[in-house]
């Protein structure tokens, strides 16, 4: 016989008050019902767990085992239901985050930082790539949230501005202009650029060759790299000059000074993505906390 909930219910009842009525009137049951389902119990355990006689019912040794087993369950059921609705609040689950170089070098830290303090059972799983990456996983329900490099519209995505930046120089730090306080881009025209490579940044070189092109010239491009650390590493190792991020300024890469370009007023903004159909709880969470974040961005 299958053992259920209210078998276990009515041996706690039972354990709990000594006494067959007693615990018939706590549950609200006929005795001679109560009876029976103690009986359906003990025959579906296969031992005694109520000794009793016409003066006391008492616990068996099996049964006061059986009882702290039972207890474990209804705390364990609690917790699950305790749990369920959390899960149903979006109070608890995980997210699948992806985001890019100028994401993490930017916001995205302080961001994930403060929704783990308000929602410290959310887990956030981190995919690196680049924008055209994520969007990709994005649409294919790989990703949650993409972390990308605007400006960017779709219908069926809706965004946040977490990020605006501008624009600096990357130089070596024995560069002829590293001592200034600013430069201008037209300085750069002559200079060999590292920048990270088109597959990965098509994005952010859209944007710096039409500033570039603005100021009379087309970047000459002598090395690209995968990512940030790889761009300041050549830069370091004086192969060429870049244009980056002022958020760039969290990179602790020693070899390079970052300085503000004069007279550049264009701005690389950051969005947070996500597809409007099927927000689950838990993404609804994590979307009301970057509306509430974003105007103080």
């Amino acid at each position: 016989m299958r053992i259920d909930l209210r078998h276990l219910r009515a041996f706690e009842a039972v354990a709990e008050e000594l006494h067959f009525r007693r615990a018939a009137e706590r549950l609200n049951l006929a005795q001679p019902a109560l009876s029976r389902t103690i009986q359906q119990l003990e025959e579906a355990v296969g031992e005694v767990l109520l000794s009793r006689s016409n003066r006391r019912v008492e616990l068996t040794e099996a049964g006061r085992v059986f009882l702290e087993g039972s207890r474990m369950v209804f705390e364990r059921l609690d917790s699950a239901v305790h749990q369920a609705r959390k899960a149903g609040a979006g109070k608890i689950g995980q997210l699948c985050i992806g985001y890019t170089d100028f994401a993490v070098s930017g916001q995205l830290p302080t961001i994930l930082d403060g929704f783990h303090r308000c929602y410290p059972q959310i887990k956030a799983d981190l995919v690196y790539g680049s924008t055209q990456q994520q969007l990709e996983l994005l649409k294919d329900g790989v990703i949650e949230f993409a972390f990308i490099t605007g400006p960017f519209l779709d219908p069926d995505i809706d965004s946040i501005e977490v990020q605006r930046d501008r624009f600096v120089a990357v130089l070596p730090q024995n560069h002829p202009l590293a001592e200034q306080t600013e430069v201008m881009l037209s300085d750069l025209a002559q200079e060999p650029f590292v920048l990270g490579v088109m597959s990965q940044w098509s994005h952010y070189r859209r944007q710096l060759d039409a500033l570039c092109i603005s100021a009379g010239f087309l970047p000459d491009v002598v090395q690209e790299a995968y990512n940030s650390e790889g761009v300041f590493g050549f830069v370091a190792a004086n192969i060429g000059v870049t244009v980056h991020l002022e958020s760039a300024g969290n990179f602790n890469r020693k070899g390079v000074v970052l300085i503000p370009l004069k007279g550049v007023d264009a701005r690389i903004c950051t969005l947070a993505t996500w597809l409007k159909t099927s927000v689950t709880p838990v993404q609804q969470k994590f979307i009301d906390f970057l509306r509430h974040w974003a105007p103080s961005c």
